[in-house]
């Protein structure tokens, strides 16, 4: 993107969620509440473990699990996402709950700062790993900040979600937007994550979403 001075995700991200499409999501999540993965994920991690201390929420979106999970027993999160629009609404929302000071807001591409962020007990990416073209850092970074539970929901690896991602990108291709999603392979997804000492304690599907938890141990 021209005169873009941000990572080449965030430049994408900004441009593909943008404010207009942020409000009508943060409309829908006000009226209906979280969406499907979201509540997915909440409840397998309130089966698995748990829920205290400090969530770090990558991709926070508007912040629906951010506050699902402060209403179930966390005590603070900190919630990222590589979208302006996002992070200024998330932010707004969490004035009107009163979680303003339970939440710390940042801005950026989350590969691209994790060495500037803390570890947390409990990390989420509710649907952010088809965001990123290689999932083998986002995971990488995302495992290294985990203390002890690790939430993520990605598409699931059949040819009819593969067929409409597909689709959607040459939509935005078409549209020059440069913002594409990925199916990952889930067996690189459980490889990554399980190398790094955790264990599936909980998997839900949909017919596209898979909302996995992992322990640690």
């Amino acid at each position: 993107m021209p005169g873009c001075c941000c990572s080449p995700f965030e430049c994408a991200a900004n441009q593909q969620f943008n404010q207009k499409k942020v409000a009508q999501e943060l409309r829908r999540y006000r009226q209906k509440g979280p969406g499907p993965t979201t509540r997915l994920l909440a409840d397998g991690i309130v089966q698995s473990a748990p829920i205290s201390g400090t969530v770090l929420d990558i991709g926070s979106g508007v912040g629906a699990l951010t506050f699902t999970l402060l209403e179930r027993g966390a005590s603070s999160a900190i919630a990222v996402d590589a979208s302006a629009a996002y992070v200024s609404a998330a932010r707004d929302e969490a004035s009107q709950r009163g979680r303003a000071d339970a939440v710390r807001f940042v801005h950026a591409d989350f590969v691209a700062a994790a060495s500037e962020l803390p570890s947390a007990s409990l990390v989420t990416l509710d649907r952010v790993v088809c965001c990123y073209p290689s999932c083998t850092q986002l995971l990488e970074a995302a495992v290294a900040h985990t203390e002890h539970c690790l939430a993520l929901s990605y598409p699931r690896e059949v040819w009819y979600v593969r067929a409409a991602m597909g689709l959607e990108n040459g939509q935005r291709r078409l549209g020059r937007n440069p913002f594409r999603t990925f199916v990952h392979p889930t067996a690189m997804i459980e490889s990554i994550i399980s190398r790094a000492g955790f264990r599936l304690s909980s998997r839900s599907e949909s017919w596209v979403w898979s909302a996995d938890v992992y322990v640690r141990g």
